[in-house]
């Protein structure tokens, strides 16, 4: 290597370390440069997740098992929301405090045994003031005993593919075996919100319960601080360290930021809005209009109509890099040779959507109406009536 050469070296080294431009190898994860440019996030794990779409934008250490502390919290009100939407519980429900309930210590609002309190309120007080007994409560009304309820606790989550979750308890008190990941807290994260009266809860900065008695604050500063944050859950124990799921909305894009095993409960804090701040940034949510998608006719071979009515998703969005929407297009491919039967709902195409030329995501293309084989009856009405009209 000439002298000439190695001086170029030394001298772009010198001018990307005085800039602050790093000089990277090959084999350097996107993930990992995407974190050195956004600044040290303090946490042991993290994930951030575009809530609709389920795209992981930043991770490290996303499937490291860790106590989860009270982001536990979110499977208990995820399966008090789908109880609600059952119909099986109602808000209005009075709820009767057990000794069990009433035995929980950390963060509470000292309920006492005997004592009635609505769903609603024991709601509030677990998403907003994150009280364990609370908690309890609704896991024994829902479950008859927590030990029944963390049952389904963890069935819920198998559905969910969380699958480096166990949970012990419906409290996220520390317990041998009571681990989660924060992959697998942004999928239940997720999950959650899709039930749109949560947020009436997770966001909630101050309230209180008993006629005014008892003042509740929310443990998650966010909501008040940070624009467009409507929840999620905090934890803290002394096994999890300081752990949050934020979640926060802004021009049409929910973004939830997972954050364990931070130091402080600062840490977490800075943690989350670091990488919330850093997706809102530099992502959105891209939705193209179907309805100036041209699908052509999908002809159907020895069939009662020659052709099927198709159906479209009824949304399609995707999340993109900010800029990159010029360079999206689309292909629309149908199935040749389609043979009747036809089912309805049937996936007869797809609608592929490129950026550059690399696949951004696909979507089915259904039959809209069932198509029925020919057969002889048919074909005879058919002659029939053309014969006297």
């Amino acid at each position: 290597m000439t002298k000439r050469i190695l001086s170029g070296i030394l001298a772009l080294g010198i001018f990307c370390s005085v800039f602050g431009i790093p000089v990277l190898a090959d084999g350097v994860e996107e993930d990992v440069v995407a974190a050195q440019s956004i600044g040290d996030i303090p946490a042991k794990s993290y994930v951030l997740m575009e809530a609709s779409s389920g795209k992981v934008l930043m991770e490290q250490n996303a499937d490291e098992q860790m106590p989860p502390a009270s982001i536990t919290k979110i499977m208990v009100m995820l399966l008090l929301m789908e109880r609600l939407e059952q119909g099986t519980i109602h808000m209005e429900d009075m709820v009767t405090t057990s000794e069990h309930a009433n035995s929980m210590g950390g963060t509470q609002i000292w309920l006492e045994v005997g004592e009635t309190m609505s769903v609603h309120d024991l709601l509030k007080a677990t998403a907003v003031n994150s009280a364990n007994d609370a908690a309890v409560a609704l896991a024994e009304y829902m479950g008859g005993t927590e030990e029944a309820f963390v049952e389904q606790m963890n069935q819920r989550a198998k559905e969910l593919g969380m699958n480096n979750t166990t949970f012990q308890n419906a409290t996220g008190l520390d317990a041998d075996g009571h681990l989660s990941t924060a992959r697998d807290v942004a999928i239940m994260s997720a999950e959650l919100i899709k039930h749109e009266k949560i947020k009436e809860y997770s966001s909630i900065w101050m309230d209180s319960l008993r006629d005014g008695k008892t003042g509740l604050t929310n443990t998650n500063k966010l909501v008040r601080y940070y624009e467009g944050c409507n929840g999620l859950k905090t934890g803290t124990t002394d096994g999890a360290g300081s752990c949050l799921s934020a979640t926060a909305t802004r021009n049409g894009m929910t973004l939830i930021a997972v954050t364990m095993g931070s130091a402080t409960s600062k840490e977490r804090f800075k943690s989350a809005s670091t990488l919330l701040d850093y997706g809102f940034a530099s992502y959105e949510v891209y939705t193209p209009d179907l309805s100036q998608q041209e699908i052509p006719e999908i002809p159907v071979s020895n069939g009662q109509q020659s052709v099927v009515e198709i159906e479209l998703p009824s949304t399609v969005s995707m999340v993109i890099s900010k800029g990159d929407q010029a360079n999206i297009t689309s292909e629309v491919t149908i199935i040749e040779g389609l043979q009747a039967p036809v089912q309805q709902g049937q996936e007869v195409g797809k609608i592929i959507y490129y950026l550059n030329s690399d696949v951004l995501a696909e979507y089915p293309i259904y039959a809209k109406n069932q198509i029925n084989q020919l057969d002889f009856p048919f074909v005879f009405l058919k002659l029939l009536l053309k014969l006297i009209s």
